[in-house]
């Protein structure tokens, strides 16, 4: 007699511990049915109880319509949250912001075909020259910036209605206050993971990304924070690497496999010194472009086989 399946969310992972939720609003722990079925936060999934064993199997990770995707320290692909359709790039005055981190963030997100917003948090701390600098900079390129305070309350309506009929997701560097944002988009939020995954694992419940129903609707995921981001390289078009007024430029050049770094007739260079394009936007996009040729060389290395 065969046992009947069902389709559930996977709303935390850590490690081969689950929690899933069915379209009810049940939640329920769940493992991994193989050793090859990784399953992460956000996914869509096929289980099946185990009476037996009293667990739930997960059979099945269903085809994701979108990924965000990371390079690991060997350049190897790793997909960290799945199936969102906005990505909330969060930054503050406090701690300094890392404009680099931001355009990966922005970049993988375009690659991915996942809506990006750069969100400016703490914003009762003001903003010096700089940040207000890389505010206006990120608008110009076409990118709808927001910004809130998850202390006074300024600009979270907004932002929660941009996330009505999404799955959106909270990223950035360490600090920048995005579970306290969490808390005040979803205040019926149960912040901490609890149970299965802090007992059983002994790390840090931040460590763990945590999808959230929001009120009115959509679902927000709140990531651990990072010191760095690096985009998975064949994820990303190798053409302008996520950098939307590289692609914009591109167009223009002498050469159509133009990396745009040294090459004569780079339309994307003559944009930068035009002023079409941002200086430290084009520096941040070299940086990337040389990170994804040392980790794609990594990776031949390991293989055996050297760059045609």
């Amino acid at each position: 007699m065969s046992v009947a399946t069902f389709d559930a969310r996977v709303i935390a992972a850590f490690g081969r511990h689950l929690l899933v939720q069915e379209a009810s609003g049940r939640r329920l722990q769940a493992r991994p049915f193989g050793r090859d079925l990784g399953a992460i936060c956000g996914d869509e999934v096929r289980c099946r109880n185990d009476p037996h064993h009293g667990e739930v199997h997960v059979l099945e990770v269903l085809p994701r319509r979108t990924a965000l995707y990371r390079s690991n320290a060997r350049g190897g692909t790793e997909a960290v949250l799945a199936n969102l359709t906005r990505l909330l790039v969060v930054i503050a005055p406090v701690p300094r912001p890392d404009p680099f981190v931001t355009d990966r963030y922005l970049a993988a997100a375009e690659s991915a075909g996942i809506a990006a917003t750069p969100v400016l948090n703490k914003a009762e701390l003001g903003m010096d020259t700089a940040l207000r600098a890389q505010l206006d900079v990120y608008v110009a390129v076409g990118y709808e910036c927001m910004t809130v305070s998850a202390t006074t309350g300024e600009g979270v309506d907004a932002l929660l209605s941009a996330c009505a009929g999404h799955v959106a997701a909270l990223v950035g560097q360490s600090g920048v206050g995005k579970s306290s944002l969490l808390r005040r988009l979803a205040p019926d939020a149960e912040v901490e993971i609890g149970g299965l995954m802090r007992e059983e694992e002994g790390r840090h419940t931040t460590t763990v990304s945590r999808l959230y129903e929001l009120p009115g609707g959509g679902k927000l995921i709140d990531s651990p924070g990072v010191r760095d981001f690096a985009p998975a390289i064949d994820r990303l078009d190798p053409r302008h690497l996520g950098f939307i007024e590289v692609a914009r430029l591109a167009p223009g050049c002498r050469f159509l496999d133009c990396r745009h770094m040294r090459e004569p007739g780079c339309a994307v260079r003559a944009g930068v010194e035009s002023g079409s394009m941002d200086a430290r936007r084009y520096e941040s996009y070299r940086r990337l472009r040389r990170l994804a040729e040392k980790l794609a060389e990594s990776r031949l290395r390991r293989s055996g086989r050297r760059r045609p």
